[in-house]
């Protein structure tokens, strides 16, 4: 992920690569969202030493393109960190709440899978349209 946030790409792409490559690792690992939230939840000390990791994602490169996108008005004004935050609840919450939304939505679990994977651009296509000017 940090290889795509720290991209010399446009915007939008990049937008669009985060998206797909996160929601397909976490296909993969499905999971796992789960468990960091336990951990996070159990252990306190366990963001500490996440964030530490050498591998953590830095978006020091995607937070500078937002601020200069938005400085030369090609999408709305948009705190980067909320638009992070934003992507990042798209993609994941599908997966942590899984048992409510497939509840909600009267979707069995090969059908919920279509949706999770239709997210990979979903996600992405709702964000660009959500900041464009």
């Amino acid at each position: 992920m940090s290889a795509v946030l720290n991209a010399k790409l446009p915007l939008f792409e990049k937008i669009k690569q985060f998206t797909e490559r996160y929601i397909s690792f976490v296909l993969q690992h499905p999971y796992l969202p789960n468990f960091i939230i336990h951990e996070l939840n159990q252990n306190p000390e366990f963001a500490k030493k996440l964030i530490q990791h050498d591998n953590f994602p830095n978006i020091d490169v995607f937070k500078s393109q937002i601020e200069t996108a938005v400085k030369k008005g090609e999408i709305r004004a948009i705190e980067p960190e909320q638009l992070f935050i934003n992507i990042m609840a798209l993609a994941v919450f599908p997966f942590i709440g899984a048992p409510i939304l497939k509840g909600f939505t009267k979707l069995d679990d090969s059908e919920y899978q279509i949706i999770l994977t239709s997210r990979k651009t979903e996600v992405a296509n709702f964000i660009i349209n959500a900041i464009k000017q």
